[in-house]
């Protein structure tokens, strides 16, 4: 006799051997007690979670006729009687079974519910049972729907899918829908373990573990996956030929990865990456096992390790490991393992990503306390608006005290690239105001803000002149503030008027002028010659690239030299194509191209006049007259970079 499969051989014959889905069998167990039957059955899940196997069952409950052949409608088929013992054979002539993965046209569809209008021959009742139900077409379901809404009183519907997203609304409708629920490991490994001491068979627990998390909710396959440890095993399932047959990282590799994460040692990360490379074990597994444990880390962080299973012999390992880490590195590790399983596919090699992600772990890893010099105190709203600040703060002085405090300077933050802070002088209360002149023109050569003096008087302002301010922003604009605080006074702030803006409008072309451009009598043909291939359609695409962004260093009567800055340009395709539209154009020559600076070339001069074009554009709107009343009258402003030139 053939051997038969665990998973054929040990498959569920009757509701009480079901496994891991309660919820479908309390439902249809009190169904057929109380004889509330619906027409139309739906089982929905992955794949291995008994679908098959509860339609079955359900099929001898509705026809199992008892030991003498006197019973009825049952919740716990006898599976002795001729109509239990032929449904679990296959050969019951009144239950059918279509794959409707091979079977998904209205053809097959029509021809089954042609039999529909047939008494049963043997049972109570014709079951139809349709498998992947979602692979018919269209119009096989159109064909069913009016069946399917009122079969007859002796026909039953049992379709069962693992996407219900693709079965039709109208047939969703019409049938009472049950989600058959991955199982969890440990009821598959309950499982196995009962399954492996019927057949005799010796198991480790540890390996039992490990078949039960690769099964992935599945019975079927973890059923397959203990045939196989068994074959390979010699008729024995131990932890250290399934973790081999599996290809999975035994779980020490795992620990000392996350001890050594935990205590920032770079060099055993890399030596324990190195191991696993050398072992062949796979990257994504030991990504999946660093997210199991550390998972299981942030459970007992939280809950402590009374949740942890005491005779899982790795529960002791993660307690320790939960102690070392901080709760927050634990979350972010996790987060990053994750993140790095989808990253392993993207990479040319696998072990080269796992590396990468392991030292991510270590690059990310959060740190104690901020760095002194990081830390920022802003302890005045108007300070915080203006991006003040202090380094520290002043000295207090005692009430009998005539001697000023010492004052530190103060650092401005200012937006752009200014070269260095700009310090300014603080302004006492018994000071005079035209102190801070020399304050200014004490500092060093080069680091001076263009100032525009202000004919108004320099005033006090405080938090209530920034309110009345059209916006901080402005406030800004216009004045840079320096704040002196002491024990007795309140805080007063006098401004001083600093602009950022260019001068001119020609300080603004040169700063936007295209750099490096020299023109030379070689350019001024090139350019020539290049406008006029890309004129007619000569060249294209990276041969258009290579022509605008060379510059012509030399030519000769058969030979021309071009030089460019970026290896990717000088490619044999391009420059072939870019001789031979030159020969079209009558230059029957052979093109050299080099690797240097560049300083003069079709791209820059085709810029700098583009450049020239819009600040002549700009020139004559800014210099218009009514514009300029606009903006004098009325503050109007213009919309940069809504100047186009026609």
């Amino acid at each position: 006799m053939s051997y038969i499969v665990l998973a054929r051989k040990y498959r569920s014959r009757n509701f009480s051997e079901m496994v891991g889905q309660d919820h479908v069998v309390q439902a249809l167990t009190n169904a057929l007690t109380t004889r509330r039957l619906h027409h139309a059955y739906l089982f929905t899940g992955t794949r291995g979670v008994g679908k098959t196997t509860v339609s079955r069952i359900l099929a001898k409950s509705l026809n199992c006729q008892g030991p003498d052949g006197q019973g009825g409608i049952t919740a716990n088929p006898c599976g002795v009687c001729q109509a239990c013992t032929d449904i679990d054979s296959g050969r019951f002539v009144d239950y059918t079974e279509l794959d409707a993965a091979s079977n998904r046209g209205v053809d097959e569809v029509q021809s089954l519910l042609e039999q529909a209008v047939y008494k049963p021959v043997q049972g109570r009742f014709k079951v139809f049972m349709i498998d992947e139900v979602h692979m018919l077409t269209n119009t096989a379901f159109n064909a069913m729907l009016k069946t399917l809404e009122e079969p007859p009183e002796y026909l039953k519907f049992v379709l069962a899918t693992t996407d219900p997203q693709k079965v039709p609304v109208t047939v969703l409708s019409r049938c009472l829908q049950f989600n058959l629920r991955p199982m969890a490991p440990e009821t598959i490994r309950e499982h196995l373990a009962h399954v492996l001491a019927m057949e005799g068979v010796p198991a480790e627990l540890q390996a039992l573990r490990l078949l039960a998390r690769s099964a992935r909710g599945s019975m079927r396959d973890a059923l397959s996956l203990t045939d196989q440890a068994i074959a390979f095993g010699s008729g024995q399932v131990q932890e250290v030929t399934v973790r081999q047959m599996l290809g999975s990282v035994d779980r020490s590799y795992v620990f000392r990865l996350i001890e050594a994460l935990a205590q920032g040692d770079g060099k055993t990360v890399i030596e324990i990456s190195e191991t696993l490379r050398l072992n062949g074990l796979s990257a994504g597994s030991t990504l999946e096992e660093m997210s199991t444990v550390l998972q299981r880390m942030a459970v007992v962080q939280t809950v402590g390790s009374a949740m942890e299973d005491d005779s899982d012999p790795e529960a002791t390992d993660t307690a320790r490991l939960a102690a070392l880490m901080p709760r927050d590195e634990t979350h972010l590790l996790y987060s990053i393992c994750l993140h790095g399983r989808a990253d392993l596919g993207l990479a040319p090699d696998e072990y080269a990503a796992l590396t990468m992600v392991l030292l991510r772990l270590l690059a990310f890893k959060p740190e104690g306390a901020p760095h002194p010099a990081e830390k920022k105190t802003l302890n005045s709203p108007v300070e915080q608006n203006l991006g003040l600040a202090r380094p520290q703060a002043p000295t207090p002085i005692s009430s009998g005290s005539s001697k000023p405090a010492p004052t530190g300077p103060l650092t401005v933050a200012v937006d752009g690239p200014a070269p260095a802070p700009v310090k300014l002088h603080v302004v006492q209360p018994w000071e005079d105001t035209p102190s801070i002149a020399p304050a200014i023109d004490a500092a060093p050569p080069g680091q001076m803000l263009p100032v525009r003096h202000n004919p108004r008087p320099l005033v006090s302002a405080s938090s209530s002149d920034v309110d009345q301010a059209d916006s901080i922003d402005e406030f800004k604009e216009n004045s840079v503030v320096a704040l002196v605080k002491s024990t007795q006074d309140a805080t007063k702030v006098v401004a001083i008027p600093v602009r950022f803006q260019v001068e001119s409008r020609a300080d603004m072309a040169a700063q936007q002028s295209t750099p490096d451009l020299v023109t030379t009598e070689e350019g001024d043909f090139w350019h020539s010659t290049v406008q006029q291939l890309i004129k007619v359609d000569a060249i294209n695409a990276m041969v258009r690239e290579l022509a605008l962004q060379s510059q012509l260093v030399a030519r000769d009567i058969d030979q021309w030299i071009l030089r460019v800055e970026r290896e990717s340009l000088n490619q044999t395709g391009s420059r072939e194509r870019l001789t031979t539209a030159l020969q079209r154009a009558g230059f029957d020559v052979k093109l050299v191209v080099e690797i240097g600076r560049v300083t003069d070339c079709p791209a820059r001069r085709n810029s700098a006049a583009s450049a020239e074009r819009q600040l002549a554009a700009e020139k004559i709107i800014f210099e218009d007259p009514f514009v300029q009343s606009m903006m004098r009258d009325f503050g109007a402003k213009i919309v940069p970079g809504s100047i186009k030139p026609l």
